[in-house]
């Protein structure tokens, strides 16, 4: 055999081994990408049932005599800006920001509601009042359930989009990073009990 034809040999098997290195991390970021889609939109799912417990929330506590209408307003006008932010796929970082604000912005009128409501005694005896409120701690816990796994999914896909040489491929083909649901800004600090 002459040295031409091994040189060439060894030249299509290594184009060959990079040709599948290429597919492989490729596929792999696709996998991962998708995981992090099918993970935001299980973000979503909780979020719209929050927002979709909230009008039920909104006229069982109407009913209650004198309550302060400030705090519904609040409540109606959080969920409406909650309402118009929708992503086809998992957002980026500016987009996320806006989204948790948002959600932010309704969680904090959705918790005034329940310390105002502390004051009628009458709307916490009723049961259609207790269940939404059971109801909604409920989604709570599957809100921060499902932002865990968005962050997991998140991270696998970074992780994995940061190794050589797959974030070179990433780079060409246009795999960005993908952002994480961060702490509330104050969240890491316990509230004052004053007793």
């Amino acid at each position: 055999m002459s040295k031409g034809l091994i040189g060439c040999g060894v030249v299509v098997v290594i184009a060959l081994a990079l040709v599948a290195t290429g597919v492989g991390s490729y596929n792999r970021l696709v996998e991962l990408d998708e995981a992090v889609d099918s993970a935001w939109s299980q973000v979503e799912n909780v979020y719209q049932r929050r927002a979709d417990l909230i009008p039920n929330l909104v006229a069982t506590v109407k009913g209650a005599k004198d309550f302060e209408q400030e705090t519904l307003t609040r409540v109606v006008e959080a969920r409406a800006k909650v309402g118009q932010m929708s992503f086809e796929s998992a957002p980026d970082a500016e987009q996320l920001a806006k989204f948790e604000a948002a959600q932010s912005q309704l969680s904090s009128a959705l918790s005034r509601l329940l310390v105002v409501v502390e004051r009628y005694p009458e709307l916490k005896a009723t049961e259609a009042f207790r269940d939404l409120q059971a109801q909604l701690e409920g989604t709570e816990n599957r809100i921060a359930v499902e932002r865990k796994r968005f962050n997991d999914a998140t991270l696998a896909y970074n992780k994995t989009r940061r190794r050589f040489p797959t974030i070179l491929l990433a780079n060409i083909m246009g795999f960005d990073d993908k952002p994480y649901f961060e702490a509330t800004p104050g969240a890491e600090q316990p509230p004052k009990v004053e007793l």
